[in-house]
C-alpha cells in the first residue's frame, strides 16, 4: 500500500527551459547561446552548487568569470531563474487532494538560487510535507544517499513510497532503493498510475 507520494520538481511539477537564460547571457557577453552550456558543462560548477559545496555568491562569481559576465548578484539571480515557466505540469488541485490523504515529499536536484525563486513563485509547494533538496542533503540523484533521505522524510518503508521523475536513470536509481517508481510523462499518466495502486482522492 502506498503511503507517501514523492515528486521530482523540474519538468514534473515546474517546467523549465535553460535556453531562455542562455539567450540572455549571449546578449550580455556575445558568447553564442549554444556554446554556454558546453563551457559550463566542462566544469563541475553546477554539480558543486547543486550539491551544496559552494555558496551562492561564490557560484555567481565563478560562473561570471567563466563567461566574462558583468552583472550584479540580484541581476544574476533573476537571469538564472528566468528558465522557469509559469504554468505547472501537475495541477495544484491534485497535490492538495493527495496531501489531504497521503504524505507528500518533494525530491529535487536543485540549488539555493533556483529554489528560493521557486518557493516565492509557486505557492503549490505548500502542500508538501517535506522537501528533500540536493543542495541541503549534500548529494544529488542518482546517488543512493538522497533517496535514503527521501525515505526517511516519507516515514514509511521504501515499498510504501511512489516516486515519479522525468529522468529514467533517476527512476531506476529509486527502484534500486526499493521505491515504487515510474518515469513522468503527464499529469494524467501519474493520476492513472496512482489509481492503479489503489490511491484515492477527492477530484474537483
Amino acid at each position: 500500500m502506498i503511503r507517501t507520494v514523492i515528486f521530482d520538481l523540474g519538468r514534473v511539477i515546474v517546467p523549465f527551459d535553460f535556453a531562455r537564460a542562455y539567450e540572455r547571457v549571449e546578449r550580455l557577453t556575445g558568447i553564442p547561446a549554444a556554446e554556454i552550456p558546453v563551457r559550463i558543462g566542462a566544469t563541475d560548477l553546477v554539480q558543486r552548487f547543486e550539491s551544496g559545496l559552494i555558496e551562492p555568491a561564490d557560484f555567481v562569481d565563478e560562473f561570471s568569470r567563466q563567461l566574462g559576465l558583468s552583472i550584479t548578484y540580484a541581476e544574476f539571480c533573476e537571469l538564472w531563474s528566468c528558465i522557469f515557466l509559469p504554468e505547472t505540469l501537475i495541477p495544484e488541485s491534485l497535490l492538495a487532494a493527495l496531501a489531504a490523504r497521503y504524505r507528500l515529499v518533494l525530491l529535487s536536484n536543485t540549488n539555493a538560487i533556483h529554489f528560493e525563486m521557486i518557493r516565492d513563485n509557486y505557492p503549490l509547494l505548500r502542500h508538501f510535507h517535506a522537501l528533500v533538496l540536493s543542495y541541503e542533503v549534500g548529494a544529488m540523484k542518482p546517488a543512493p544517499a538522497i533517496y535514503q533521505r527521501a525515505i526517511q522524510a516519507a516515514g514509511c518503508l521504501p515499498a510504501e513510497c511512489f516516486f515519479t521523475d522525468d529522468i529514467a536513470a533517476y527512476v531506476d536509481a529509486a527502484k534500486g532503493q526499493g521505491i515504487d517508481a515510474v518515469q513522468f510523462r503527464s499529469a494524467a499518466q501519474i493520476e492513472a498510475e496512482l489509481r492503479a495502486r489503489g490511491l484515492e482522492w477527492d477530484s474537483e
